[in-house]
């Protein structure tokens, strides 16, 4: 396992990153603890994971993936070893209608709803920090999710960017954080945060949360120059598309997986061009004795803008295929007949 350093932190993060979305939902605390000690064995030392997990959210369920993670982090053995590793979770931004999580759904990313929440998740994971605070989506109006087009008639009440980040600084300064970064974010919130945190002396985004994957590779169209100009880390998810790039939908829809158990969230997969697209990357795969799964992970982690590739599995079958990956290395040949594939079939899951 590599080891890279987080953006401009001294965070030195596993090349994997273990996503726990599934855990308190697909998964039983007893398969989470599996996971957690399988990947940790492995070297990975990067865990993931964010106050509204599991998904699909709900109040039922909200928290439960950070609470998994606790008891699992307060056991004896793991607590010795909490210096080495790193834990990153998210607080939620404003417009997705979660009012159930706190009282107030409006300026989610406001002073009051910060410190709340930054208490719940550290009770929650049973530790006194988080390595990495990640805002989970952007408190103001942006396209994403699938969404392409920015629509000025959806403006809505924020928080500024400078009053979230002074709000931060608060929690860096106590030690409750230690770093600091965004997820589902745009060029211009990159570059707005990093240049408003140098004019106030605020702290600096590291990292980056963004989906990209062989069949989305709209990161490189901007964000990729406004990340390297500022110096944050892609931590790059949905590595597989939702699972489509493992290959298990090409002939069909198989049960029990998170297509078919939760249709909502696959909708930009039913775009046109999916199946076409997916179909010939699995071929390629094949052509080079490779499974479709190792080829979209080799290539998301081949990428020189790719700090982590986070991963996530609902058995440990699938874990370890996903860990495995990092032992592939895709030649010029293979990456070349990628960028075949793709200029034919242009990011058809945006």
């Amino acid at each position: 396992m590599e080891y890279k350093r987080l953006g401009t932190s001294e965070l030195l993060v596993s090349e994997i990153c273990l996503g726990t979305m599934t855990y308190g939902q697909q998964n039983t605390i007893a398969e989470a603890h599996e996971q957690l000690d399988y990947a940790i064995a492995q070297g990975i030392n990067f865990i993931d994971t964010a106050e509204m997990y599991p998904v699909p959210p709900n109040a039922a369920t909200q928290g439960r993936t950070e609470q998994y993670i606790g008891e699992w982090l307060a056991q004896p053995h793991i607590k010795q070893q909490r210096d080495k590793l790193i834990i990153a979770t998210k607080i939620i931004g404003t417009g997705r209608n979660y009012s159930w999580l706190r009282d107030d759904s409006i300026a989610a990313l406001s002073r009051k709803n910060i410190l709340q929440a930054i208490d719940d998740s550290l009770k929650r994971l049973q530790t006194d920090y988080i390595d990495l605070y990640q805002i989970h989506w952007p408190d103001r109006n942006v396209p994403m999710f699938g969404q392409v087009t920015f629509e000025p008639q959806n403006e809505r009440e924020m928080v500024a960017i400078a009053d979230q980040l002074a709000t931060f600084a608060e929690l860096i300064q106590t030690g409750k954080i230690r770093h600091l970064g965004v997820s589902n974010e745009t060029t211009w919130g990159i570059s707005e945060f990093s240049h408003t945190a140098k004019q106030l002396g605020l702290p600096k985004i590291v990292s980056i949360q963004n989906a990209y994957n062989l069949i989305n590779r709209t990161f490189e169209m901007g964000l990729t120059e406004a990340c390297y100009r500022e110096q944050v880390g892609l931590l790059a998810y949905s590595p597989l598309g939702f699972g489509h790039l493992s290959g298990k939908y090409v002939q069909g829809s198989p049960s029990n997986t998170r297509i078919t158990l939760f249709p909502q969230f696959g909708q930009r997969y039913k775009k046109v061009n999916v199946q076409a697209a997916t179909a010939e990357y699995a071929a390629i795969a094949q052509k080079y004795d490779l499974s479709p799964t190792q080829l979209a992970l080799a290539f998301v982690r081949s990428r020189w803008f790719v700090t982590s590739t986070i991963i996530g599995a609902t058995t440990m079958e699938q874990l370890k295929e996903n860990i495995d990956s990092a032992k592939v290395q895709l030649n010029t040949e293979i990456l070349a007949e990628i960028d075949q594939v793709h200029a034919r079939y242009f990011n058809p899951a945006p």
